[in-house]
């Protein structure tokens, strides 16, 4: 029962045509549903858009990253898979105007999808879940992601923030011919196969706190932490000066928010000329955080990957969604390999974010993703 209804592949070409026409050999099966995909904001995205949308007559979406994550972690190239119309539908929805979007919105695009089901009568978290794929500089994550959440009557929702490498310029999504920024993707997918959808964090709160006390949640931008400049404050907090402070100091210490009995973490995305810090995620004033203890990427991630792998008797696919940072302290220290024979257990294929959704939240420094295959319970 391995790989029927999901076929996978990865490019390096870096020509647009050269590259859809391998992807394409890659991953054709008959009776193909939905095509999704991620791939390097270095390619010429419209030329790239003008060969995709001349290849596939299904459903395709997709969008830039900040780097492809295959068999292997790779940069300037694609990942894709192709689902089975057998087993799998495919619903994109792509959403404009972001800024407009509320939950109105989202209630008059669930009603659509609704209408749309062909595998299930009724929206059902059993039966489907959901990706969002947007704009990684929309500043608009936290509203969508809620929005959107609150009128799936507990469907699943996974998603990511597209990326542009590490260069925070210009982010976007694909759909229907066109890659798009200030947009969003929403996908509702019904599938006649088991899924579990996760997330996986390897932190945990230190001892060491901080309130915010003058921040710009628009912005994600926080100007003071604990009455003092932010960058100079958080330095020391950390034990280091503001000279230290890098994306790879960012991502060994980043800050938690506890929400109920979960704690998620906050990443800081950069230190800005006037000293204060730009958030991957929005933080408001009076926020009480906690500097995050790191306990072992490669391990939490062994540890997912055993449940997942004495929950299913086979694992058809795995679709994630890896923060930026996670992707800079793996090579930081060297475990790329570690990761990458990790993720090859459950055939996983995604990219590395500028954030990750899941359910109604978005969040950093997180993996989030969906694996679908036979429940053991099952067979």
């Amino acid at each position: 029962m391995k790989n029927q209804f999901a076929r996978m592949t990865e490019v390096v070409t870096t020509d647009e045509k050269t590259a859809v026409r391998e992807l394409y050999e890659g991953i054709y099966q008959e009776e193909m549903g939905g095509v999704i995909f991620f791939c390097s904001a270095d390619y010429d995205l419209d030329r790239l858009a003008y060969e995709m949308k001349g290849t596939f007559s299904c459903p395709v979406i997709g969008c830039t990253t900040a780097g492809e994550i295959g068999t292997r972690y790779m940069n300037g190239g694609m990942v894709a898979v192709s689902l089975s119309s057998k087993v799998f539908r495919l619903h994109p929805y792509m959403i404009t105007q972001l800024k407009r979007f509320d939950v109105i919105s989202a209630k008059e695009i669930a009603d659509d999808l609704s209408s749309k089901l062909t595998l299930s009568a009724e929206l059902d978290p059993e039966k489907m879940f959901s990706i969002l794929l947007i704009d990684g500089l929309s500043v608009l994550e936290e509203l969508i992601t809620a929005a959107l959440h609150s009128v799936l009557r507990g469907v699943p929702l996974i998603g990511a923030s597209a990326g542009d490498s590490m260069d925070f310029k210009e982010t976007k999504v694909y759909f229907n011919g066109e890659f798009t920024s200030d947009a969003a993707i929403f996908s509702l997918i019904e599938t006649s196969l088991d899924f579990e959808t996760f997330k996986i964090q390897h932190f945990v709160p230190s001892e060491k706190d901080l309130i915010i006390t003058e921040a710009d949640p628009s912005k994600r931008i926080v100007y003071e932490i604990d009455g003092g400049p932010a960058a100079e404050e958080y330095a020391g907090i950390i034990g280091l000066n503001v000279e230290e402070l890098t994306s790879q100091t960012f991502a060994m210490y980043p800050v938690m928010l506890q929400i109920g009995d979960d704690w998620y973490v906050r990443s800081i995305q950069k230190m800005n000329d006037d000293g204060s810090l730009t958030f991957f995620c929005a933080i408001d004033e009076g926020l009480p955080l906690i500097v995050a203890k790191g306990v072992g990427i490669v391990d939490t991630l062994n540890e997912k990957i055993r449940e997942l792998e004495t929950d299913f008797s086979e694992i058809e696919l795995t679709i994630g969604f890896d923060c930026i940072l996670r992707r800079l302290e793996i090579m930081e220290k060297k475990l790329s390999k570690d990761v990458e024979n990790e993720l090859r257990k459950i055939k996983f294929i995604g990219f590395s974010t500028f954030g990750e959704q899941f359910n109604s939240l978005h969040i950093n420094q997180t993996l989030t993703g969906v694996t679908i295959g036979y429940h053991s319970s099952k067979v």
